[in-house]
């Protein structure tokens, strides 16, 4: 493995980053609502278990799905479930006072990021079909253990950068106009997703 190989992977992991799914989503409300602190954690919640997916798949995870089909659909819908009760109470609290709706302490924030990525086991998937496509075969222990550190870099990086630059008081300031609608936008995605992570294949 070369350092080439980092390269693409770090660049692919970023455009998945940059793409709207719920991490981001998540990511992005956290650090307008509560701040650059809850921002953080909640990315390194998002992060920590990204890598752990990835980790996983370098483990083989994905034929154990192929093997075993019930565990991927527990996770998946357990997972869904989640984002649907995310989506639920954002739809509730769209019309709350920023302050009301806005305490998220960093545990609870960590928390949340983590088990958001934990409920999308596609993400093993993911981690394996690019690991197949990048890196080539037989990779040693110390050189799957780079990979895996290096995505939790990226990733803590990349949500790092995101919740300061949200977190300036020109993007806050934006986001409590239409506070409102960003939520109920938000939760509109966050449901539909849900939904299909249950319906999906």
């Amino acid at each position: 493995m070369g350092w080439d190989h980092l390269l693409a992977f770090n660049l692919t992991l970023l455009a998945a980053l940059a793409s709207p799914g719920p991490a981001l989503l998540l990511a992005l409300r956290t650090s307008l609502v509560a701040g650059p602190r809850a921002g953080i954690a909640t990315g390194l919640g998002l992060g920590a278990m990204a890598a752990g997916w990835t980790a996983l798949a370098l483990l083989g995870l994905e034929a154990v799905f192929v093997v075993v089909p019930w565990a991927y659909l527990a996770i998946k819908i357990a997972g869904a479930l989640y984002l649907l009760y995310i989506a639920w109470g954002m739809w509730r609290d769209a019309r709350q006072p920023l302050t009301q709706a806005a305490v998220v302490p960093g545990r609870q924030a960590f928390r949340t990021g983590f088990l958001v990525n934990l409920g999308n086991p596609k993400s093993v998937l993911f981690a394996s079909a690019v690991l197949l496509v990048i890196f080539p075969p037989a990779l040693s222990l110390t050189d799957k253990a780079l990979i895996v550190g290096n995505h939790l870099l990226v990733e803590w990086v990349a949500y790092t950068g995101f919740a300061l630059v949200l977190s300036t008081r020109r993007a806050r300031d934006g986001y409590l106009r239409l506070k409102h609608l960003f939520d109920r936008i938000a939760a509109l995605v966050l449901g539909m997703l849900g939904l299909r992570l249950i319906f999906g294949r």
